[in-house]
């Protein structure tokens, strides 16, 4: 099976379980179309660039997937009518990221710069 990262962004008005809750979606029609999710990771409201649709802050999820293209379409297809989801990309990869993605590892070594500075 081919392996892929699928991004997208919800709405900043959403609640952190209503975006839970279309993690868990995403994973639902991944699964139940043959396919596999092998981490879900949210990396929390961040701003954007430039306004989509009238937000200027996003929520963002990270999931990867073991599944067929024919999968992918399909999670796609359904993402894109989601009012919810304000973008969204899917990538294939050769292989996925052993640990946590590279945005979390950037909020842990912010959170222990913001450390050494408060013991100094």
């Amino acid at each position: 099976m081919a392996l892929y990262e699928h991004v997208f962004l919800a709405r900043q008005d959403l609640s952190q379980a209503q975006v839970d809750a279309l993690a868990a979606t995403a994973t639902e029609i991944v699964e139940s179309n043959n396919g596999k999710v092998t981490k879900t990771e949210t990396w929390g409201l961040k701003g954007l660039a430039y306004k989509i649709k009238r937000n200027r802050k996003a929520h963002f999820v990270l999931l990867n997937i073991e599944a067929p293209a024919g999968v992918v379409a399909e999670l796609e297809r359904q993402t894109s009518i989601n009012e919810d989801v304000i973008r969204f990309i899917t990538v294939r990869v050769d292989e996925h990221e052993a640990g946590p993605s590279v945005q979390m590892r950037k909020n842990d070594r912010e959170r222990s710069r913001r450390r050494d500075r408060e013991e100094a």
